[in-house]
């Protein structure tokens, strides 16, 4: 398989993971139909867990559609059971043998959901290297009532957003977007080209022009995978739309320097995500709020959104991160409100010396 195809159908798989959600709850479904064998549906506690657990990924109107064994409704009131029973200390009065600290169990779905081979023995044994005694029957017994499958068949099933973290690394996406400035020679509409690191988001302006043109691509290409400081060092995919500014001579420029590029099918701005996302928030936060007079302007204002952007903002995709922090320890220094463009954009926390 050629890498084209490779990243094409990494990208289609993740926006399509609530189908493999869909077919994960039929599956479970199926199970159970088998194991009540025709008789009138008397659910065991284990198995509405295991049919909330899934249900919740979905829907409700999805939910209506290929719920057969419970009604949407049911599934919601077992789930919203399965959450209030984390509470339920009933079991904490009755006698006999006590029951696994819910620190154990938590530390056992974690590290099934983290890594897929591992089965019941290779858990209980990294429990127990932590100080913990529990034994292989207990970890199995908290992962079914969790919803979570055996190794053999978890292992068979890596979710998109698992393999696309495991390859974010080396892969970038680039794209356009436009600005409309009001100049003395009239109203003028900049092109701006970015290129965003999907593992890091850290996003760099490859070029600004008023009509972009081949040899301008090809400039910008060769920045881009400049040996010393380019912005594609180390990645080896370039995700872009079909865009005509994306030259064949541009293309061979990145494919010279180890950087494959993938064009994305036409009408397809989903598989661009990141990018689109980060024009939206540029827009949104800044550029929309703002009259550009000039080119000069619309640089400074670029660079000031940037810098805020890498050094001043939390980001969702990463934890709410800041992708570069300049800021001292808060409990060392107390925390100032500061601004840019005149107050348009602000951030608190004291600047490091």
């Amino acid at each position: 398989m050629n890498p084209l195809s490779f990243i094409l159908l990494c990208l289609a798989g993740w926006i399509n993971r609530e189908q493999q959600d869909t077919i994960d709850y039929l599956q479970e479904e199926i199970k159970v139909l088998k194991e009540i064998l025709g008789r009138k549906p008397r659910f065991t506690d284990r198995q509405r867990r295991r049919l909330a657990v899934k249900a919740k990924k979905i829907r409700f109107s999805c939910l209506k559609k290929i719920a057969n064994l419970a009604t949407p409704h049911t599934l919601r009131a077992w789930f919203r059971k399965l959450a209030g029973s984390k509470y339920d200390s009933t079991n904490r009065r009755s006698t006999g043998r006590p029951s696994t600290k819910e620190e154990i169990a938590e530390l056992a779905v974690i590290m099934a959901k983290e890594n897929e081979t591992w089965g019941y023995t290779r858990i209980r044994d990294a429990i127990n290297n932590l100080g913990h005694e529990i034994s292989r029957d207990t970890v199995s017994n908290i992962l079914k009532d969790h919803g979570i499958e055996p190794a053999p068949e978890r292992g068979e099933r890596t979710t998109w957003a698992s393999f696309l973290k495991q390859h974010w690394n080396v892969l970038a996406a680039t794209d356009f977007f436009t600005v409309e400035a009001f100049t003395p020679h009239g109203i003028i509409r900049y092109q701006i080209l970015f290129v965003i690191h999907l593992a890091t988001r850290e996003v760099h302006v490859a070029g600004i022009c008023e009509k972009g043109k081949g040899p301008w691509m090809e400039q910008i290409g060769r920045n881009l995978t400049d040996a010393c400081d380019g912005f594609l060092k180390g990645c080896r995919f370039l995700i872009h739309d079909r865009d005509p500014l994306f030259t064949q001579e541009f293309r061979a420029i990145l494919s010279a320097s180890g950087v494959e590029s993938v064009r994305l099918p036409r009408r397809s701005p989903n598989l661009n995500a990141f990018a689109e996302r980060f024009v939206k928030s540029i827009k949104h936060e800044c550029l929309n709020r703002l009259v550009i007079f000039s080119e000069n302007m619309l640089r400074f204002v670029l660079n000031e959104y940037l810098e805020h952007y890498h050094s001043e903002r939390n980001h969702q995709g990463i934890q709410n991160k800041i992708i570069r922090t300049n800021f001292d320890n808060p409990s060392d220094t107390a925390s100032l409100p500061q601004t840019r463009l005149g107050g348009l954009l602000n951030y608190y926390g004291s600047k490091a010396a």
